[in-house]
C-alpha cells in the first residue's frame, strides 16, 4: 500500500483530544494534523519526536495533514494510522502473498457477523471452510525488539475474540491477525498487564480453535506492506 501523496517530515509538538496533533514543519510552520489512532499511542506521542505527515488538498477535509509515521533511531518506523493495516492486508490477501491464507481466492472486507459486528475480512473458496480474519494493529514496544498488544484496555477487542470463537465453534476457520506496524520488532506477545481480560479472552479463543498469525511490516515514507511472520509468545 503506497501513500496517496508523498509524506513530509515534521516534529511533534503535542497530541491532544486523541485525534489531533500539533506539528512543526521543516520551514518552521506549525500545523494541526489528523491523528487516525484512537489508542493510547504509548511511547509514540512524545513532544519532539520526528514524524511524517501526509498532506492533502481535499476540500472535504478540515485538516490538510494526516499523521502517518513515527521515525525512530536507526531509520526504523512505526505506522500510527490504524486504517493502514486493513488496506495493506487487503492488497496482500488479494495477491495471495500471505502463505497461510493463499488458498482463498475471494476476499470480502467488512462483512457483518456475530453480535452486530463486522469482520475485517471474510475469505471463501470452494472446498474450504470460510475463514473469518480479524485484524489488529500493533504499535506498542516497551522492550527492545518486542511488540505488544494492546496498548490500552480494549473491551471491543475482547468482544471480537468471543465472536471469532463462536465462528470456530460453528465449523468455520477463524483467525486473529496481528500486524506489527513497527520495523524495530522481531517478536510479539500480549500485554497481559495492560488488559488481563483481553489476555484471558485470547486464551479462551485459542482453546476454541481460533488461529493466531503475527506479521511484520515493511514501512517507509513511500508506503506500508505486510511482511514475514514474527515469532509470538504463548
Amino acid at each position: 500500500m503506497r501513500f496517496e501523496t508523498p509524506l513530509i517530515p515534521a516534529v511533534l509538538i503535542r497530541r491532544y483530544k486523541r485525534f489531533l496533533a500539533d506539528c512543526r514543519l521543516q520551514d518552521g510552520q506549525e500545523v494541526t494534523a489528523h491523528c487516525a489512532n484512537p489508542g493510547s499511542m504509548m511511547g509514540l506521542a512524545e513532544p519532539g519526536m520526528k514524524i511524517w505527515l501526509e498532506p492533502n488538498d481535499d476540500p472535504r477535509k478540515k485538516l490538510k495533514y494526516g499523521w502517518r509515521l513515527v521515525e525512530h533511531a536507526g531509520g526504523h518506523f512505526t505506522g500510527v494510522d490504524t486504517s493502514v493495516p486493513n488496506r495493506a492486508l487487503r492488497a496482500a490477501l488479494e495477491a495471495g502473498e500471505i502463505a497461510e491464507l493463499a488458498a482463498y481466492k475471494t476476499v470480502r472486507p467488512e462483512v457483518k457477523y456475530g453480535g452486530n459486528s463486522r469482520i475485517d475480512f471474510l475469505l471463501s473458496q470452494d472446498g474450504l471452510p470460510d475463514c473469518y480474519v480479524e485484524v489488529k494493529s500493533v504499535t506498542l514496544s516497551r522492550r527492545p525488539g518486542l511488540a505488544e498488544f494492546p496498548d490500552s484496555v480494549t473491551a471491543r477487542g475482547t468482544k471480537h475474540l468471543g465472536e471469532l470463537a463462536a465462528m470456530a465453534a460453528q465449523g468455520h476457520r477463524a483467525m486473529m491477525l496481528y500486524l506489527v506496524q513497527r520495523t524495530d520488532c522481531d517478536r510479539f506477545q500480549l500485554a497481559a498487564d495492560i488488559d488481563p481480560a483481553y489476555s484471558q479472552a485470547f486464551a479462551s479463543a485459542r482453546a476454541a480453535g481460533v488461529e493466531r498469525l503475527v506479521l511484520g511490516t515493511r514501512i517507509s515514507p513511500q508506503g506500508v506492506e505486510a511482511g514475514a511472520p514474527l515469532a509470538a509468545a504463548q
